[in-house]
């Protein structure tokens, strides 16, 4: 069975949301959070359960975003949970945007955003998106926010809705290198998750969500001397691993994984 990948829907299409060109930055209206609380429960019970994952299109003069190519190479289902996945383009605003259509579409229970982190040496499952936008180069659309909010009207932060620790435990019994990650930076992967996070808690449903954070593939370091890579077949057997944990566990794992710096 194929699984069904969602394509980048067209500028300008969703209703809910404003254009972060505008540096309003609320990622939804009073109408869209009321009418995605009426969906959420009007939502059969015996409905199949999604899993949704999305990936990022390249950025940064990249060809390829590992982040995507992992969710290319998901099963079509992990744990019960039927698999969707959905690219996202590396966008202020327009992210958050698509995310939120694939959000209405499939009626998900859990969200998983993946995106690049060039130079880690693990997967990072993030504790914590920030309220901030500090981008160092420009985005894919050519905007490069210093020191704005992600929404003019949230909270500093928002905790990850899913289990990081059980699910960092998952990934290393797997083989594969993870950590539990306390910054998702201030580009559009921490404004992605912090717009997820946002737009679920104004719906009041109770979709659980979260992101992880890839290194490079070894495919895209042949030529780059002593730059960290993980294979991509070993990045997706970690993220498949992270949504098992994630599906069984609401509640985390005692486990220290803190950091220093």
């Amino acid at each position: 069975m194929l699984r069904r990948r969602s394509r980048t829907p067209k500028k300008g299409s969703d209703p809910f949301f404003r254009s972060s060109r505008k540096r309003d930055l609320t990622p939804f209206s009073k109408e869209g959070a009321t009418r995605s609380r009426r969906r959420a429960r009007a939502q059969g019970a015996g409905a199949e359960s999604v899993v949704l994952v999305t990936g990022f299109e390249p950025f940064g003069g990249e060809a390829r975003n590992p982040s995507w190519d992992v969710c290319e190479r998901l099963p079509a289902a992990v744990a019960g949970l039927r698999v969707e996945a959905c690219r996202v383009p590396c966008e202020f605003g327009r992210a958050i945007e698509v995310a939120a259509q694939a959000i209405e579409r499939h009626r998900p229970v859990l969200v998983l955003c993946l995106g690049l982190a060039p130079g880690r040496t693990h997967m990072g499952v993030e504790r914590v998106a920030i309220n901030v936008d500090d981008a160092r180069i420009p985005d894919n659309a050519g905007a490069q926010p210093i020191d704005e909010p992600v929404a003019a009207h949230g909270p500093p932060a928002y905790f990850a809705t899913v289990p990081v620790k059980a699910m960092v435990a998952a990934m290393r019994a797997a083989g594969v290198p993870a950590e539990v990650s306390n910054s998702a930076g201030t580009y559009v992967c921490n404004h992605l998750m912090y717009g997820v996070l946002h737009h679920l808690a104004a719906t009041g449903g109770r979709v659980r969500a979260g992101f992880i954070h890839v290194p490079f593939a070894q495919e895209q370091v042949v030529d780059r001397r002593d730059t960290p890579s993980i294979a991509l077949a070993a990045m997706a057997a970690g993220v498949e691993a992270a949504i098992a944990a994630a599906a069984q566990r609401v509640r985390d794992v005692r486990l220290a994984a803190g950091a220093l710096d």
